[in-house]
């Protein structure tokens, strides 16, 4: 059996390439997943920084809801013990519901909610069995946020962060670790955010790098935490804000066209 691999999905750039880069720094051998040809690259760039470590790399469509199974199934054929666990694949949206195509819709629920969770209960079940293991679901901080706008994409966080949670709570007594990563504003080019402002957000500790991110996510994985918020204390505040705004004065706002 080979051992002390850690798997990560969407790891071709951005949070899970951090992620990657940050558990091969640990010294963990690296099967990392994308549903693009450039994760070989990513592949090529972690092992060039870190020769000592295994790293696979596959191409594999995690929003088909056979994909959990495909991959769980890859790593008992390849004999490959998966220590950690990264539920990051995802997209960001910000669109109505309705105005999106029933492929799209289909592709964010499985990729958001059936694929990880289902991730989940593959891994998890011989991480209990082994009474060791590390999970960590990447969330959002919009989890708590009910707007136009965010349907799909905040409900699917909300699903997968009241998932984790739970999670969290039946495997903690047997060794197994499992951590909600809500980030807020991450400086990876997904939010197509003018430069200037992208600046000024990270001086003001609002927008943090993928490598703050990975870093202090995997530092309260590696801590049993069950939930951090990334960066904190902004997002905390502008959420409690936000759930304060009642349905009228948000429908009010969709019809001035402010959101």
């Amino acid at each position: 059996m080979r051992t002390h691999f850690a798997l990560v999905t969407g790891a071709s750039s951005g949070i899970g390439l951090a992620f990657a880069k940050g558990l091969a720094v640990r010294g963990y051998n690296m099967l990392i997943v994308s549903n693009v040809d450039s994760i070989h690259t990513a592949a090529q760039e972690i092992r060039a920084a870190y020769p000592a470590i295994e790293v696979i790399s596959l191409v594999m469509d995690l929003s088909r809801q056979e994909a959990a199974r495909e991959l769980y199934e890859y790593t008992q054929a390849q004999e490959i013990e998966v220590e950690v666990l990264v539920n990051n694949a995802g997209v960001y949206h910000d669109r109505d519901i309705l105005d999106d195509s029933e492929g799209f819709t289909s592709l964010i629920l499985n990729l958001h909610m059936y694929t990880p969770a289902m991730l989940c209960y593959l891994f998890g079940q011989d991480m209990r069995l082994r009474k060791h293991g590390y999970i960590l679901n990447v969330c959002s901080v919009t989890s708590k946020i009910v707007a136009q706008r965010l349907g799909t994409y905040a409900s699917t966080k909300s699903f997968l962060a009241a998932f984790t949670r739970s999670l969290h709570i039946e495997l903690k007594p047997y060794g197994v670790y499992v951590t909600n990563v809500s980030p807020g504003a991450v400086d990876t080019g997904l939010y197509n955010i003018k430069p200037w402002m992208t600046k000024l957000g990270k001086c003001l500790g609002i927008i943090v790098s993928p490598e703050t991110l990975a870093r202090r996510g995997l530092r309260a994985l590696f801590h049993g935490c069950s939930k951090v918020t990334i960066p904190a204390v902004f997002w905390h505040i502008l959420t409690f804000i936000i759930l304060l705004i009642p349905t009228c004065l948000l429908r009010l706002i969709r019809r001035l066209g402010w959101f």
